[in-house]
């Protein structure tokens, strides 16, 4: 009686099946599914990107968005060239962070259309992303050396540089004009 009320409640009744299941969780089986959720991302940022391009105000955040998608597609290029090392199909797994990172880009292209804010906010998106992308990567990176995938790590880290040289030229935007310009709005 106990089993078959076990098994209503979604319950196996047999507890060496989850024992099981969660010893073949591996660092393995996370690296993989890390590296899904971040190709699943850039994919979708790489769509991304166009939109914020148009959106943004300044000739220098546009261009910026532009070189980042040619980036990203580069990116995406080595995080397939990343499974084929490690011997998988290159497969995306929903991210919702990155949903959430990219809809938050959403509200700010909607609220801020035609304001000076606007491109400060952009930037600010722009950065949530880099900053989830080289959380990403610097802990792949870590995983594939661990893992022994030397050359799955160099491509990782290949990416890691660029992601953290797009977060600084960022900042180097914000500063350089797009937060004066949104302050000076406040102030006039």
């Amino acid at each position: 009686m106990a089993l078959v009320e076990r098994r209503r409640n979604g319950q196996s009744g047999c507890r060496s099946d989850r024992r099981a299941q969660m010893a073949e969780k591996t660092l393995d089986n996370l690296f993989y599914d890390t590296l899904k959720d971040i190709y699943y991302a850039e994919r979708k940022i790489v769509k991304a990107l166009p939109k914020m391009a148009r959106g943004a105000n300044s000739p220098e955040l546009k261009a910026a968005f532009e070189k980042h998608r040619e980036e990203t597609e580069g990116q995406i290029e080595r995080l397939q060239q990343v499974f084929e090392i490690i011997g998988k199909r290159a497969m995306g797994k929903t991210c919702d962070a990155i949903e959430g990172i990219l809809a938050e880009g959403d509200e700010i292209l909607e609220e801020y259309a035609g304001t000076d804010a606007l491109d400060a906010g952009l930037i600010a998106a722009a950065q949530a992303v880099e900053h989830y992308e080289i959380t990403r990567y610097g802990t792949l990176k870590r995983w594939a050396t661990l893992l022994g995938f030397d050359d799955a790590a160099a491509l990782l880290d290949e990416t890691l540089q660029q992601e953290s040289a797009t977060d600084e030229s960022l900042t180097a935007l914000a500063d350089a004009t797009a937060n004066a310009k949104a302050q000076g709005a406040a102030a006039g």
